[in-house]
């Protein structure tokens, strides 16, 4: 049988917060990927024959619940909030489980869906941004773990 176990709130915010660190510089990853595409565009005479997706992150954020002041005063007549709990905050993604695609594994750079999946070009694109990502930043970070949902915006 299995024990529950639960972080400190210290060790929890800590968590948080690095979760919170590796959601930013994951954007920034992306953003390079598609700095690079625009600069091999600019640079060629024609436009690439096949549409490029336009993927991003889901908006996440920090919130941290502090108490309106701890009981016990620190310091002579001066009291202070403390904190209670801590979360990271993600905006949810519609579609509920069934729109839920998860495109490339963490543990490797192909892709999980079929040739014959509608979604499959996607999940090719997100290969392909492993590897600029792997190459611009000479091997120490890369987006590995590709999911969510992905729809056409009209």
């Amino acid at each position: 049988m299995y024990k529950i176990g639960h972080f400190s709130l210290i060790d929890k915010i800590a968590k948080l917060v690095k979760e919170a660190d590796i959601l930013y510089w994951s954007r920034s990853l992306l953003q390079l990927t598609y700095a690079f595409i625009d600069g091999c565009i600019a640079s060629s005479d024609e436009p690439p024959p096949f549409t490029i997706p336009h993927v991003r992150f889901v908006d996440a954020g920090m919130a941290i619940s502090y108490s309106q002041q701890d009981p016990k005063p620190t310091r002579a007549g001066s009291k202070t909030g403390s904190t209670c709990v801590g979360y990271l905050v993600e905006e949810l993604i519609e579609g509920g489980p069934n729109a839920f695609l998860k495109f490339i594994h963490n543990m490797d750079s192909n892709p999980l869906l079929d040739q014959d999946n509608y979604h499959y070009e996607v999940a090719l694109f997100f290969s392909f941004t492993q590897h600029v990502q792997y190459v611009k930043t000479g091997g120490p970070a890369f987006i590995s773990d590709y999911q969510g949902i992905f729809f056409i915006a009209l």
